[in-house]
């Protein structure tokens, strides 16, 4: 259907240029021509400006018009031959200036108000159910925007005949329900989608390209593609990581040895956030809860490794 309307607008174009050219000094075949690349010129342009945000298209435009004041208020100053590049210079300084600063430009019309980037949900984030933790504290500034897209892939995962998804399925549909009650940040469900694009996660990164926002995220292979098309990205995995309590060599922990480790004697236990502690000569505590004394803790791309020996 768009190759049709993008047919139908280069055929237009080039029948204006005949008519233009047919009435002047530029013949039928060169205005067709001329018709032609100026359609394609419009089509080009209309295809940037629409994946460009709606604030940063406003102020781009509002850039180029003050600029374009300023140009003229200015040009009475300089000679005849440089007027043209002073008017394009300060154009094109507009439009950069403001299409970066529009957002910002909110910020005047909502006193009292924190001008926040959006954040986007997708799927993952939603099943894993940290994230209602977090808004909930109070710690999420600006709108939690969640795709249609996004809700029908929760919902699909539900119906599936497999038990162990259509668990995890049922439980995203449940989180979403608590944001939507006890949310301190604003949820919104959107229904913008683009269905010339496939893939779920492609979508994500094209909405939040067009809403200046912020994926929020668990899924690894998401977050490497979203930060290659230039989107920020939050990962809820990261900020767990980041948030676990600093264990220094010489400190006391107590803890459950559940289990033998990889090496001799060694026994194995964790703590209330996962991460791993190993105990020396901990094999005959293996049951028992007891104190060790921290030795050293290893930093791993898994997480962290705490390695330790009973108080004694």
């Amino acid at each position: 259907m768009r190759g049709i309307f993008y047919v139908f607008l280069f055929v237009l174009s080039a029948l204006i240029g005949l008519f233009v050219g047919s009435f002047s000094s530029l013949g039928w075949l060169f205005g067709s021509f001329l018709g032609i690349g100026f359609g394609a010129l419009g089509v080009g342009l209309g295809h940037l400006l629409s994946k460009m945000s709606l604030p940063s298209l406003l102020g781009g435009i509002g850039g180029v018009l003050s600029f374009w004041v300023l140009a003229k208020a200015f040009e009475g100053l300089c000679p005849d031959w440089i007027r043209f590049f002073l008017h394009l210079t300060l154009l094109v300084m507009g439009a950069i200036v403001g299409t970066r600063k529009g957002p910002e430009f909110k910020a005047f019309f909502k006193k009292g108000e924190v001008l926040a980037t959006p954040k986007i949900l997708d799927t993952s984030a939603i099943i894993d159910g940290r994230i209602a933790d977090i808004c909930e504290t109070g710690f999420i500034e600006g709108s939690l925007l969640i795709p249609q897209f996004v809700l029908k892939e929760i919902q699909y995962i539900a119906d599936l005949p497999d038990p162990v998804r259509r668990s995890r399925g049922r439980r995203g549909l449940d989180i979403l329900s608590r944001l939507q009650k006890h949310s301190k940040a604003p949820v919104r469900i959107i229904e913008e989608d683009y269905p010339e694009i496939k893939e779920v996660d492609l979508k994500l990164i094209e909405l939040a390209r067009r809403k200046g926002g912020k994926i929020i995220t668990n899924d690894y292979n998401l977050n490497k593609i979203a930060k290659l098309h230039g989107i920020d990205v939050l990962n809820v995995n990261e900020l767990s990581q980041a948030l676990r309590p600093v264990v220094l060599p010489g400190e006391s922990l107590r803890i459950q040895v559940l289990k033998e480790g990889k090496e001799p004697e060694q026994g194995v236990g964790y703590l209330e956030d996962g991460t791993m502690v190993v105990v020396e000569d901990g094999k005959k505590l293996i049951g028992q809860e007891v104190e060790i004394t921290v030795t050293s803790v290893l930093q791993t791309p898994s997480g962290r490794i705490i390695f330790g020996r009973e108080k004694g």
